[in-house]
């Protein structure tokens, strides 16, 4: 609230202008980050407010938005309700996640001829303050599955830059790996991102083992690659029960994990059981699965089974590409 009080300006009426609106809170997809580690050590996040009215009919000054960067795979959910408020799918996403409030008005906008002198004016309203729960799911072309130690690790390490760590025991690796996988020569090379999904094991859907915390990386992922060991060292019998338990798992989470196109791979292949391997090409033969034999140790198949995925992934894309348009006439 203020009045014109100037030399030679008698009556110089209400000058009081309106405050300015507060920033917004804004959050952005990003390829630079790939954990949400920042938000669990920094939690809140408050954008500025906006600046009072001033004399002079002078507007205050807009308070600056906050824009937070996620990694590209991250869900928006609402805290409360836990309803789906956004999925960052691809990089510079940006949408407001609260708004600030609206500045109020000076006096000025309150003088009538009636009324020339108004000692009213009206408060800013406050911003909007919400609570989410943010969670990151891997982004990949391709995801590796099958029990723990079958080769998964020593696999994406054979065909990417990627170093995952590899051991004889069981749940060596704790957390997805990434790798990115080149096929072909420039200027016609493509690439494509493989997932090293943590073993599975019976129940998992449940929480056995690593349980749900890794299955829901699988979500995204165009191709499943099933590795079963077919090497005694396993100490499993039935390489044909192996991929019925892990399939199993896949079904019992949903989202329509054991849906998705699926190539089937005799992982330790130089130290293979014959009867093993023969098994499970019926069975991946019987089911119209791709079949490949391969040994991460000696390079057999190693490869052959790279293009494959390559060509299936290649597939897969113009699908996806080609069912866009009709889900947005729709």
């Amino acid at each position: 609230m203020a009045f014109r009080r100037e030399k030679f300006v008698p009556r110089g009426g209400p000058s009081g202008g309106d405050g300015g609106r507060g920033g917004d809170v804004i959050m952005e997809s990003t390829q630079r980050h790939n954990t949400l580690l920042y938000f669990r050590y920094n939690p809140e996040h408050k954008a500025e407010r906006g600046e009072h009215g001033m004399g002079s009919n002078c507007t205050g000054r807009e308070g600056k938005d906050v824009v937070l960067k996620v990694p590209v795979g991250t869900e928006l959910y609402d805290a409360e309700s836990g309803e789906l408020v956004h999925d960052f799918s691809r990089p510079d996403e940006r949408i407001v996640i609260a708004k600030g409030g609206r500045g109020g008005r000076g006096n000025q906008h309150f003088a009538t001829p009636t009324h020339q002198a108004p000692r009213e004016h009206e408060l800013g309203r406050p911003g909007e303050e919400r609570t989410y729960r943010l969670e990151l799911k891997v982004l990949a072309d391709v995801g590796l599955v099958g029990y723990p130690n079958v080769g998964k690790s020593t696999l994406i390490s054979r065909i990417s830059a990627a170093k995952p760590k590899i051991a004889d025991y069981p749940f060596t690796t704790l957390e997805p790996n990434l790798g990115v996988v080149s096929i072909g020569e420039a200027p016609h090379e493509e690439s494509y991102i493989v997932a090293d999904i943590p073993g599975l094991i019976e129940g998992a859907h449940l929480g056995a083992g690593l349980g749900v915390q890794f299955l829901r990386h699988i979500e995204r992922t165009r191709l499943l690659v099933h590795l079963v060991d077919v090497s005694d060292a396993s100490g499993r019998p039935d390489p044909v029960e192996d991929f019925k338990v892990i399939m199993g798992e896949l079904r019992s989470f949903g989202h329509g994990l054991d849906e998705k196109p699926m190539i089937v791979v005799a992982s330790k292949a130089d130290v293979a059981n014959p009867e093993k391997v023969k098994k499970l090409r019926t069975m991946a033969k019987r089911k119209k699965l791709p079949f490949y034999e391969i040994s991460a140790v000696t390079g057999l198949g190693i490869d052959k089974l790279k293009y494959a995925i390559g060509e299936r992934v290649r597939e897969l894309r113009k699908d996806s590409e080609a069912q866009q348009p009709l889900a947005a006439n729709s």
